[in-house]
């Protein structure tokens, strides 16, 4: 006799796993998208709390500080002398007296240890030619033409440059010739410049058009000839030169402060698609979205709506 029971035919059994593997394509990219934009979210907030952070910190210093966390720093003495301090002990520009929790500075999609340093290069300057990319009267005539667009007020370097350094003579960033000699791989020889991999906003990691990734600089008080001291500068400013730079005693509210790159989307390989995903902090006040493709060319030169 029968017992009564019917088992799931094949063509039934097909039929819900089609059903799952649907269900499972619009679900997964559902989700993929609400934790990115809760990742945004946060790094927008953490972008702000470091521009009221640097605010603080001009205020009692006069100007705004060299990076944003700080450099690599080395215990001087004890049992661990030599050794790379980890970054939530090291007292930075910012924190933790102005910026109270380490995470300010970590972009949501940064995973990288407390001990972890990098070296880090400019980014690509802009590729627009000289004498026809104006974007501010600079010379004072009234007009914008190709008179404001000089190889002094453009970015110093590039990434082919190679890594960074600090220039006691300028006090600023600096990268090339004036890096001969110095130990970049060492936090202990003074003009040595690593920073810590966390700190997304002073440095941020970039995929390239050849493939692979490298570290960029995204907080500097100089990047022009003229304020740095190349080509056609001489490291002293000109009142020629480009004001959207931190180091100079009164930037405009369109200077670029940082930007986070984390949430780009490539058209190629390295190449971001041209739209608003990057998040940039301008001088003038909250953190806002921003074309992948042009901050991607620009950097520090982006001109802000």
């Amino acid at each position: 006799m029968r017992n009564g029971k019917r088992a799931f035919t094949l063509l039934e059994l097909l039929t819900v796993i089609a059903i799952i593997a649907i269900l499972s394509a619009i679900i997964v990219p559902v989700f993929a998208r609400v934790k990115d934009n809760a990742y945004r979210s946060q790094d927008f907030a953490n972008m702000n709390s470091l521009r009221s952070s640097l605010q603080l910190y001009r205020e009692d210093q006069g100007a705004y500080p060299p990076a944003l966390l700080g450099y690599v720093t080395l215990y001087a003495t004890g049992p661990n002398a030599g050794n790379v301090m980890p970054a939530n002990e090291v007292k930075g520009f910012l924190y933790p007296k102005r910026t109270a929790s380490l995470a300010t500075f970590t972009p949501a999609y940064v995973r990288f240890q407390a001990t972890q340093t990098v070296n880090a290069v400019f980014p690509d300057a802009d590729p627009t030619p000289i004498g026809s990319g104006a974007q501010l009267d600079l010379n004072g005539d009234g007009a914008i033409s190709a008179l404001d667009d000089v190889a002094g007020n453009r970015q110093a370097y590039g990434s082919a440059d190679g890594f960074v350094c600090w220039d006691p003579a300028i006090s600023a960033i600096a990268a090339g010739a004036r890096c001969g000699g110095v130990s970049l791989s060492d936090p202990s020889d003074p003009r040595a410049r690593m920073f810590y991999s966390i700190s997304g906003y002073d440095v941020g990691e970039a995929r390239v058009p050849a493939g692979g990734s490298r570290f960029e600089l995204r907080y500097s008080r100089f990047w022009t000839n003229f304020a740095i001291g190349v080509g056609a500068g001489n490291g002293n400013g000109n009142p020629n030169d480009d004001p959207r730079q931190l180091g100079y005693s009164d930037p405009p509210d369109t200077t670029v402060v940082t930007w986070n790159g984390n949430f780009r989307e490539y058209a190629s390989v390295g190449v971001p698609q041209a739209v608003r995903r990057d998040i940039v902090l301008y001088l003038s006040g909250s953190a806002r979205p921003w074309d992948s493709k042009q901050m991607y060319d620009r950097a520090w030169r982006q001109k802000a709506n």
